[in-house]
């Protein structure tokens, strides 16, 4: 069956980084579009990056362009998070999901698996 299974939040301070890992199981990893999105305290659950099944095109929110980067190791059925310039408002439960196509997209319906997710808390 398919699983995704984060890894690599904890507490930062603002200004700092942190790397996630979604380690991916139990489908051709390669044929997919994968995606990590966001869940805060309170509010609704919002895509942050996408990539497209071969790496070649990524995606990004407004709200992370130029501090966060998204990639994939195919050999390794792992797609990454880069955070970088961390800041408060980035504190929330970080989810990692299958795509339904290999394309990423923006609409969370467009995803057919999650993981359990990691928490990302940005305090000093």
């Amino acid at each position: 069956q398919v699983q995704l299974v984060e890894s690599g939040g904890g507490l930062a301070q603002p200004g700092g980084s942190l790397r996630l890992s979604c380690a991916a199981s139990g489908f051709p990893f390669s044929n997919y579009a994968m995606s990590w999105a966001r869940q805060a305290p309170g509010k609704g659950r919002e895509w942050v990056s996408g990539i497209n099944s071969d790496g070649s095109s990524v995606y990004y929110a407004d709200s992370v362009k130029g501090r966060f980067t998204i990639s994939r190791d195919n050999a390794k059925n792992t797609v990454y998070l880069q955070m970088n310039s961390l800041k408060p408002e980035d504190t929330a439960l970080y989810f990692c999901a299958k795509a339904r196509g290999n394309v990423a997209d923006t609409r969370l319906y467009r995803y057919d698996y999650w993981g359990q997710g990691t928490q990302v808390t940005v305090s000093s």
